[in-house]
């Protein structure tokens, strides 16, 4: 590049406009800041994009939606003395660094790289003083994730969408994903529950005042086990002649530690658990928080680099934590020494820090008004947690009875918060509802004789495992290896949007497609949804990160043996279709059940001459053979016949001359009315119709070439005409017109 090119100066690229409005605060006017709005550059949208002849040498080309701001980087850097690369700290931003500098074409003596776990002043300056050169170990470890990814993308999709239903989708993540979602809800289909009953007894004491409930726990000497109402009665007729006596009086201190400050994984969970958000939902508010919020003193960065794996806290922030924490509790809410984490996850090695606020200071009050509800309610989120996370253990007095009746034992348990520790900032949420012991017991002494006052006996049954939540379903990820901080959201968001996954009452239902896919993926590409090989291959990418492993070689080694399953699993894996002996009401074929986006259905073997379809009969809900008016001629075209039908919100009755008839009848829609001659096009005739969702309306019987459409039932036909002349037909905008909506003033 020639340096007459150049006006001078230094330029800084980083990736969102927010976080560049920040870090221009920080650096003043000798810098220029601009964004590029996250990746400029990725393989081809259409085509592998990936040289399986030449290492799997990449295509990289610009984003066509990054065109502008391309543009913007290209102008700017070519005239810049010196480029600045201040992009995220993961693999991934150092990957959208180096695309950047290999389209602009910068040279390496005029590149700076720089990384900072939060956007504050110190952290910008400290950064900025200690620049370095690309790292091409997380560059290649990310270019292998991507090549990967693609090549399972391309060469599994199509395979499924062909064997099964076209739009559906396999991923090297997100298909482990949905078959711990489908095992999951198959142990529970599998489970049988078992019957068990429970004595409850409640005790007065003999020589003064004090009551107790106490549980059956041990029948001679063994755990008790009462799995029969006649066995319950059994013992509840021998406890209530016996006597009762205290055996023993056990006097314990529990001592429960501060939870650590949150990292991607447990941030969205805790933020699902609590504040019911999604993981997209999380990552957004928690990109706002990092990038920078406007406050009077400016465009601040209120918390560290949110995707991360890492449980640690700078020493600078941990004694602030410490001493806002003893400011506001007390001393003797800080431990003589600061708590330190170990991370217990599988591969966690990525980011510097653990999510934690820039300032703990900067308390949740002292931001009201200034941030949105979603990110205020983030940021006491994580501000509580971090702050919690070097305060005191917790401690609790326990307390536990055992009482003899003959062969029977009984136990009663309480406990009592003596010092709130960092329970007196925040309290860990909870995936399942944990019994708690709360009661508070009289002072008992060894020997003492208890008074039976009731017995009381419980039915209950074993259940099942829960279905996942999203924040178990990513803890279970986490747990395994799967994935990194980064792609948690994404695979939650990917599993709903390819209907793999419903979501009832925050839980993750599998849907036909789930197991359908899960089983062809694990008959012909077991390793693809294994969760042993997926969490291994992670490490191995880890390990090209860390520079002890060439990238090429692990994607090869995968690769050939992937390769020749996709060639063995066209030949091999059939279509999911079945002959039925149903014959086509239409064309006189064999009807052929098939599986669809609405799940199984019944289609014309004819097809696509024929294109006749059928719910399967005797399906719950269809009640496809008993619709009104199948195999009866149509009302609005007098020629076709009408057939039964399934669509997006169930089951209808549909003129099969389609598309040259429209006319369709929802179940319980009335039957067919007319109301004379159109006042469109005064040819055809308005009909009553039934749109998809099952709302009637009225419209001309030559659709589409009347659009003739109104929503008010019309009187006679001068009544139509009115409305027709005062608006109520539906007419066609012009080519690029925009659409606009017409909203009503409140009083």
């Amino acid at each position: 590049m020639s340096p007459a090119r150049r006006s001078g100066g230094d330029l800084v690229i980083v990736e969102s406009p927010a976080k560049a409005k920040t870090i221009e605060r920080y650096l003043g006017d000798d810098f220029r800041v601009l964004a590029s709005f996250g990746h400029v550059r990725d393989l081809p949208k259409w085509g592998l994009g990936v040289d399986l002849e030449h290492d799997f040498l990449p295509n990289y080309v610009p984003l066509t939606d990054r065109k502008k701001e391309l543009e913007k980087l290209t102008t700017a850097a070519r005239a810049a003395d010196t480029v600045w690369l201040a992009t995220d700290l993961d693999r991934e931003g150092e990957s959208i660094a180096w695309h950047i500098a290999e389209h602009v074409g910068l040279t390496e003596d005029r590149i700076r790289r720089v990384t900072f776990s939060e956007i504050t002043k110190s952290a910008i300056d400290a950064a900025f003083a200690e620049p370095r050169s690309l790292n091409i170990d997380l560059i290649d470890a990310q270019q292998a994730r991507r090549i990967i990814d693609r090549l399972v993308g391309y060469k599994l999709s199509p395979l499924v969408a062909s064997k099964i239903r076209r739009g559906l989708t396999a991923g090297r993540v997100q298909s482990v994903a949905v078959r711990l979602v489908v095992d999951r809800e198959r142990e529970i289909t599998a489970f049988t529950a078992v019957e068990y009953w429970t004595l409850t007894a409640s005790l007065e004491r003999t020589a003064g005042p004090g009551r107790l409930r106490a549980e059956l726990t041990k029948i001679d000497g063994e755990k008790a086990v009462v799995s029969t109402a006649e066995k319950a009665e059994e013992h509840r007729a021998a406890l209530e002649a016996g006597t009762f006596t205290v055996a023993n009086v056990s006097r314990t201190q529990r001592r429960q530690n501060a939870p650590p400050p949150f990292t991607t994984s447990t941030l969205q969970q805790e933020a699902s658990r609590k504040l019911g958000f999604s993981p997209r939902r999380t990552m957004s508010a928690a990109q706002s928080l990092y990038e920078g919020v406007a406050l009077p003193e400016g465009q601040v960065g209120l918390i560290t680099y949110m995707r991360t794996d890492s449980l640690a806290m700078s020493a600078g922030a941990v004694a602030e934590a410490r001493s806002v924490a003893a400011a506001r509790f007390g001393a003797e809410f800080v431990p003589e020494r600061p708590n330190a984490f170990r991370t217990s996850s599988r591969g966690a090695q990525e980011a510097h820090e653990a999510i934690r606020p820039s300032s703990f200071a900067r308390t949740p009050d002292s931001l009201g008004g200034h941030l949105k509800p979603d990110t205020a309610r983030l940021y006491e989120l994580i501000w509580r947690r971090a702050l919690a996370s070097q305060m005191a253990p917790a401690r609790f007095d326990q307390v536990g009875v055992d009482i003899d009746s003959g062969r029977y034992r009984l136990h009663a348990g309480a406990r009592k918060r003596v010092f709130d520790g960092y329970q007196a900032l925040y309290v860990e949420g909870r995936d399942e509802e944990e019994d708690e012991e709360a009661a508070r017991l009289p002072d008992l002494v060894v020997g003492e004789a208890l008074d039976l006052k009731a017995l009381e006996t419980e039915q209950h049954f074993t259940q099942p495992p829960p279905r996942y939540s999203e924040a178990t379903l990513i803890k279970a990820l986490e747990e395994h290896g799967i994935g990194r901080p980064s792609t948690y959201a994404p695979t939650m968001e990917t599993i709903r949007e390819r209907g793999y996954v419903t979501v009832d009452d925050r839980r993750l239902k599998p849907t036909e497609e789930a197991y359908y896919v899960t089983d062809l993926l694990i008959a012909h590409f077991p390793e693809i949804v294994d969760v042993d090989f997926t969490a291994k291959m992670e490490d191995r990418l880890d390990e090209v990160a860390q520079g002890r492993q060439e990238w090429v070689p692990i994607v090869r080694a995968w690769w050939e043996p992937f390769a020749e399953q996709v060639e063995r699993g066209r030949a091999d894996i059939p279509k999911q279709v079945e002959e039925t002996d149903i014959v086509c009401p239409e064309s006189g074929h064999l009807m052929l059940k098939r599986f669809g986006r609405n799940g199984w259905f019944l289609g014309c073997s004819g097809y696509p001459e024929c294109k006749h379809t059928m719910p399967l009969p005797g399906e719950e809900g269809d009640g496809a053979e008993q619709l009104e008016g199948v195999g009866e001629t149509c009302p609005q075209c007098g020629e076709g016949k009408l057939a039964a039908r399934r669509g997006r919100f169930g089951p209808f009755v549909s003129c099969n001359r389609y598309p040259d008839c429209r006319y369709i009848h929802k179940p319980g829609a009335g039957p067919l009315e007319t109301f004379g001659l159109c006042p469109q096009c005064q040819v055809g005739t308005v009909t009553s119709k039934t749109s998809r969702r099952g709302t009637t309306f009225y419209a001309c019987d030559r659709y589409p070439g009347c659009d003739f459409a109104t929503s008010t039932k019309p009187g006679p036909e001068g009544a139509v005409l009115s409305m027709a002349r005062s608006g109520g037909s539906r007419k066609p905008r012009k080519a690029g017109a925009r659409k606009t909506t017409r909203t009503r003033k409140r009083a």
